[in-house]
């Protein structure tokens, strides 16, 4: 058993594994306060420390390099051994042709890597979490590289911030009817018809460019909101793809 840590920019998902099976997960947003992120982040770990023995190692993949530092002197405080950090101590192994392999986020490899294992090159691999990347792995099995807009949410936010008369946008759901009847509607028409038109676009220009048509994965906060708006193009949903591969990278280490 290992304890596999997300660390994103929106939540921290901390989850027991068993192979690949999730035992358990617990969820931590971290628009909450720093004492509060801190004081989940200490019950999550510590709820996990009885299976004492059966636990072999703890895994950290982080985007956020204040909350890996927290996490790790957490653990080293709680379990009294040092994590193992998907970058610094374990490499994705998945060829990786970024022009600068070092700026690619180890979730996006992470994720890259989980999907070739499970699903099979050539690959387009969908993240609806604080910003939406599209990755793709070529026929080859190799990271090619993606494309990164912001998310839904900070698409909503910026709109809040930089306007006048729009309002906050609180809760995401995709509304009735394509043309919205008010302010409100028409913001989230645009949010998620918008994002549905852009990745449906997106996957045929891929597409195109491969010469053939790549398996599509999603993943991410907002999945269950945009599975029916590129429904047709969706080989499989995935909402634990990073999780899966903090153990898949884990494993291939060993």
């Amino acid at each position: 058993m290992i304890v596999a840590i997300d660390i994103g920019n929106t939540a921290i998902k901390v989850a027991l594994l068993k192979g690949r099976e999730i035992v358990k997960e617990k969820l931590i947003y971290r628009l909450d306060s720093q004492a509060t992120v801190r004081a989940k982040l200490i019950a999550a770990l510590s709820s996990y420390k009885r299976f004492g023995p059966k636990l072999k190692d703890i895994v950290i993949c982080s985007v956020v390099p204040r909350h890996c530092k927290l996490t790790e002197a957490l653990i080293k405080k709680i379990y009294r051994r040092k994590a193992k950090v998907i970058g610094r101590d374990l490499k994705v192994p998945i060829k990786n042709n970024y022009k600068n392999p070092r700026h690619v986020g180890e979730d996006r490899l992470v994720g890259a890597y989980a999907a070739k294992c499970l699903y099979a090159s050539p690959l387009v691999i969908i993240d609806f979490g604080t910003a939406v990347t599209i990755d793709v792995v070529g026929p080859r099995g190799a990271y090619e590289g993606g494309i990164i807009v912001p998310g839904i949410r900070l698409s909503a936010e910026s709109l809040f911030k930089k306007t006048a008369l729009l309002p906050n946008i609180l809760t995401f759901k995709p509304p009735r009817s394509l043309i919205g009847r008010d302010t409100r509607s028409s913001i989230l028409s645009g949010l998620f018809y918008g994002y549905g038109a852009l990745c449906d676009g997106l996957i045929d220009r891929i597409s195109h460019q491969m010469g053939r048509r790549p398996k599509v994965i999603i993943t991410g906060g907002h999945t269950r909101a945009m599975r029916k708006l590129i429904a047709r193009k969706i080989h499989r949903i995935d909402k634990q793809l990073v999780i899966k591969g903090i153990y898949l990278t884990y494993k291939a280490a060993r």
